[in-house]
């Protein structure tokens, strides 16, 4: 079963399991199961790497999946991350700028030094909340939403997400969790916003809802 959060007749908010496809592609995806279990058909609003779980906003309806889509164009919808890192970010809390060019045949991000064809610009914020063990809790604001943004921009500066073989983090589950979404509600412009924090694994190591509240 999916968790779902919040549910409207044009669009429901949901907590995507890791290891599930945001869209449709090869073998089941977020959208199958939720239509297997809701009825009816979803449309995609925004995307989370298979291995990324966490807060989600699905459509129900075409004009809910425009409203939806226009925020996120318009830098409306907010989104916010929970990490894991390894090792700890040189400063406490910054902004990451880079330029991010996406190897489509590799499917792996990559950080480059010049504009050309194919690259795009990736800014983030984030915050570190707490180290343990080697790790460090990171808590990220994206103001951009490139493939792989998250991952590669830290993995470029020597801190990989735990559980991220593909960057350099190790084997494992990638620690890296949809924590919050907000926008504006699809029809009344109402401002919405969803949290949840994850569970179990690496995540155990801190106390995230006192971390969180005490920082942010």
């Amino acid at each position: 079963m999916i968790p779902i959060l919040y549910e409207e007749r044009g669009f429901l908010v949901c907590l995507k399991p890791p290891g599930l496809l945001s869209q449709s592609g090869p073998g089941d995806d977020l959208l199958q199961a939720l239509s297997r279990q809701a009825g009816g058909s979803f449309l995609p609003v925004h995307r989370l790497d298979r291995g990324v779980g966490g807060v989600m906003t699905v459509a129900r309806s075409k004009s809910a999946a425009a409203a939806l889509s226009a925020a996120v164009a318009q830098r409306k919808f907010e989104k916010e991350y929970l990490c894991l890192v390894r090792g700890r970010p040189g400063e406490e809390a910054g902004t990451y700028r880079d330029l991010l060019l996406h190897d489509r045949q590799r499917n792996k991000s990559f950080v480059v030094d010049r504009i050309r064809g194919g690259v795009k610009e990736a800014e983030l914020d984030y915050r570190c909340l707490a180290s343990s063990g080697g790790l460090s809790l990171v808590h990220v604001r994206l103001r951009t939403g490139r493939t792989h943004q998250i991952r590669v921009q830290f993995a470029s500066r020597g801190t990989p997400l735990a559980g991220d073989g593909k960057y350099g983090g190790g084997p494992g589950e990638i620690a890296l969790w949809s924590y919050r979404l907000a926008f504006p509600h699809p029809e009344t412009g109402r401002p919405l916003a969803f949290s949840s924090l994850p569970q179990g694994g690496l995540w155990e190591e801190f106390s995230l809802e006192t971390l969180l509240s005490a920082s942010i």
